[in-house]
């Protein structure tokens, strides 16, 4: 076979922490980060990135060196060339898009050596949550959990008859804040809601039960505390309420929320609806991407 040193790929966007799923559920969608990786004699060349990205703290790059070393294989140099469509900071799994970029480029350039079950491992020791990282990898729904320091995922049906919107505002929230905003202990009874939600979530979405996904994506672990840093929340969300069959839920930890429905074009019914708010807020129609990191060319 011969040596493989040069790769293009794409990895889609994610939306996660639907509803009840905290740290848990997401889904992949049509909204795309586009990489390519080559060899070089040595050091590191970033292009397509702001220059305080242009380093070796690249995500990109780290998910690359980490699985270099995992492959017991010298780092040495590469040139990293990205074309960013994901919105950094807005809950659309942008950072784990870079991560697992750089790791199956890695794996793509030296024999693919690693399993999605390894790449996914190594992904997580960087991330630190394998939520996002998961559907980026599998494609599709997923539900992933933590056996230590083991990452496990499943992958779940999704309708196709349910189609996503995402509200993307102009403005970032950050992840640590959104962290740091959640209680340290949880009510029996709130714990209980979650669980009971998340189940019949997963069969709603499998089913395209739409009015059983909008009650599904109720939660009171996370979003009665994030909501409060995303500004014009409760005006969006009473916007999409205005609309019948519309599961509505914050992407990630924000700032984006995003809406479920039936409606292919529901991203139009929402045209002008946000004019008479301060932020300026953005629907995109999505679909759910059921490929995750896909091998462009290889040369």
């Amino acid at each position: 076979m011969a040596e493989v040193k040069k790769v293009k790929l794409r990895v889609p966007a994610t939306t996660a922490n639907m509803g009840p799923g905290f740290d848990s559920l997401g889904c992949a969608l049509s909204l795309y980060n586009y990489f390519t990786f080559e060899k070089t004699e040595n050091g590191v060349e970033i292009l397509g990135c702001d220059d305080e990205y242009c380093t070796k703290e690249n995500l990109a790059y780290q998910g690359y060196e980490a699985a270099m070393k995992y492959m017991g294989l010298p780092v040495g140099g590469v040139k990293i060339t990205v074309e960013s469509n994901i919105p950094i900071c807005r809950g659309l799994g942008s950072s784990a898009a870079m991560i697992v970029a750089g790791a199956e480029a890695a794996n793509v350039l030296n024999g693919k050596k690693m399993s999605p079950e390894d790449i996914l491992a190594v992904c997580n020791d960087i991330e630190g949550h394998p939520d996002n990282l998961a559907p980026a990898i599998y494609g599709g729904m997923t539900v992933s959990m933590m056996d230590g320091r083991t990452p496990h995922t499943v992958s779940y049906i999704l309708s196709p008859e349910l189609h996503f919107c995402a509200l993307i505002p102009d403005f970032e929230t950050s992840t640590n804040d959104a962290r740091k905003v959640l209680p340290k202990r949880v009510d029996y009874a709130d714990a209980l809601f979650n669980i009971t939600r998340a189940g019949i979530l997963l069969k709603a979405l499998e089913n395209g039960d739409i009015d059983l996904v909008c009650l599904g994506v109720e939660d009171k672990l996370h979003q009665p505390y994030r909501k409060k840093l995303i500004h014009e929340y409760d005006d969006v969300h009473n916007i999409c309420k205005q609309q019948e069959g519309v599961a509505f839920f914050i992407s990630g930890s924000g700032s984006t929320c995003m809406c479920i429905s039936k409606e292919k074009n529901f991203a139009d019914k929402l045209d002008g609806k946000f004019d008479g708010l301060t932020k300026n807020w953005k629907a995109l129609q999505l679909s759910p991407d059921r490929e995750g990191v896909k091998i462009l060319e290889v040369v």
